[in-house]
């Protein structure tokens, strides 16, 4: 199905306004807007290889092209949190959902709650090959996507991307899983992110090592994770890709 564009509309910003969204928002754009960051323009344009899935072939395997051939997954923790399609380490399978961004198909929907105590978590995300290993992303300088979440769902969503140094298979880190990423604010209605690698950040505090930059020269793949204690979750994502060619 054909997909329709929508205007770009451009709100004046006083320079210290500009500033302060320059430095504090991630890029969040419409569908059919050019790809922003603040208020200048990000050089992030779409690749010809780029698309990782957009779920319209309703399987759980992403797009195979450009060295990619990974599959969707969902996971949580072992203190009571829950998720639906049912995790993987529990013999689940995912599947694509009916009712995709901009009238598509299909989008991968994950959807549970959260426990109360302890470290806990719920989450959707994807391999970039399979078996599991790094994907060599050198050619690509960010990634974008359409997000929402259902009604009455928790509205912070940790955006997730592992690499070499936080993955416990490289045998680099020694302690694991503190990913490059950003955190999401996700509405009802569907929006546009991209984000250059250069804006993804680890959490503070913790992890070992921390390198400066994500080393996109061996990607893991990217995961969509709530750990809020006691929030009911419903994350919708569509038109995963990566952009910005070299």
């Amino acid at each position: 199905m054909k997909k329709r564009r929508q205007a770009s509309v451009i709100v004046p910003l006083s320079p210290l306004n500009a500033l302060a969204i320059l430095f504090l928002t991630p890029a969040c754009i419409m569908p059919g807007q050019k790809p922003v960051l603040g208020n200048n323009a990000v050089s992030l344009d779409k690749c010809d290889e780029g698309l990782i899935d957009d779920g319209e072939d309703g399987n759980n395997q992403v797009l195979v092209r450009d060295g990619r051939n990974g599959y969707w997954y969902t996971y949580v923790d072992e203190l009571g949190s829950t998720v639906e399609p049912e995790a993987g380490s529990r013999g689940g399978t995912f599947n694509m959902s009916p009712g995709g961004a901009d009238g598509s198909k299909y989008a991968a929907n994950v959807r549970g709650k959260i426990g109360k105590g302890g470290v806990v978590f719920g989450a959707v995300g994807f391999n970039f090959v399979d078996p599991k290993g790094p994907y060599d992303a050198s050619q690509y300088n960010g990634i974008a996507f359409s997000a929402r979440r259902g009604p009455g769902a928790v509205n912070k969503v940790r955006l997730k991307v592992p690499d070499a140094n936080t993955v416990p298979e490289a045998g680099i880190c020694r302690e694991c899983f503190n990913d490059f990423g950003a955190d999401l604010n996700l509405t009802e209605s569907w929006q546009r992110f991209v984000f250059p690698f250069k804006k993804l950040k680890q959490e503070p505090d913790w992890g070992t090592p921390r390198p400066r930059a994500i080393n996109k020269a061996k990607l893991y793949g990217m995961q969509f994770q709530v750990n809020t204690p006691g929030a009911t979750f419903d994350i919708w994502i569509d038109n995963v890709e990566f952009v910005g060619c070299e």
